[in-house]
């Protein structure tokens, strides 16, 4: 293939399950950059939980972060932001504040990680993982300020986050609800995909969608594998990844993304 993009998802993908960036996959992505091939990581993550990933990878490359929602540039620069609209995040806060009083709410605006109470220990458990700082806020105050987020975030036991998902995403059809994980929930517009988020990097680029190449290995990696020309499912994914994937190559802890562009001539 005429490959003049490559992306990946990063957690499951481009970091081992230890949450390390293995030096020939590294190295790999530094080759290729190197030879004016952009490279873009796409998450959920803020970008600030995301540039631990770019310092370790050694070379700057472009972010798509909140699965869509903020895309910067190689050099920092903003490409695209697209925000929950007041009415909807009110709605939500609200809903969760009455039916799910458990749950611990997390407000994400740009790069920063909005908090209710810093000593909650879901947030201690957060940001010992991402090494990301939260701030203190009221809510009400942040969107009274016009200060909209990107994305809100729930953390609770799992059978909550289930539940929530379940009964957000009826409640909220405009909304995107997913879980990240069985115990973290995230709300974005559902305008908002890996894949749009993929589409406005592109056009910064003048990239066709053709010639992107992607690796991914999860479920929430769906729509980025079927937007792209050619989609890569690691060795660790799901059978049902594996199947939508153009092609499936070693897992994440065995440097499947270093032998993929190898087996494509990308890199020596």
């Amino acid at each position: 293939m005429d490959c003049k993009i490559v992306l990946s998802d990063i957690d499951g993908t481009v970091i081992t399950s230890d949450h390390r960036v293995l030096p020939r996959t590294a190295a790999a992505i530094r080759q290729i950059v190197g030879r004016g091939i952009p490279f873009a990581l796409v998450s959920a993550r803020m970008p600030a939980a995301i540039a631990p990933i770019v310092r370790e990878i050694g070379v700057p490359t472009a972010v798509i972060s909140y699965n869509g929602a903020l895309v910067l540039a190689s050099d920092g620069r903003e490409i695209y932001d697209e925000r929950m609209t007041r009415v909807h995040t009110e709605e939500v806060l609200r809903c969760v504040a009455e039916r799910y009083p458990a749950a611990t709410m997390n407000y994400y605006a740009g790069d920063t990680w909005y908090v209710r109470d810093r000593s909650d220990p879901a947030v201690q458990r957060e940001e010992e993982i991402t090494t990301v700082t939260s701030v203190t806020a009221d809510f009400a105050a942040l969107i009274a300020a016009e200060i909209l987020p990107n994305k809100l975030f729930a953390m609770g036991a799992e059978e909550l986050i289930e539940r929530m998902e379940r009964e957000l995403s009826e409640a909220f059809p405009m909304l995107s609800v997913m879980r990240s994980l069985p115990h973290l929930l995230e709300i974005i517009a559902c305008t908002v995909s890996k894949a749009t988020g993929i589409e406005h990097l592109l056009a910064h680029y003048g990239i066709d969608r053709t010639e992107a190449l992607a690796f991914g290995d999860n479920y929430n990696d769906i729509e980025m594998l079927r937007y792209v020309g050619y989609s890569v499912a690691m060795g660790n994914a799901p059978e049902e990844i594996k199947g939508i994937a153009s092609d499936v190559t070693e897992a994440n802890d065995a440097d499947g993304i270093y032998h993929f562009l190898k087996k494509l001539h990308m890199v020596d």
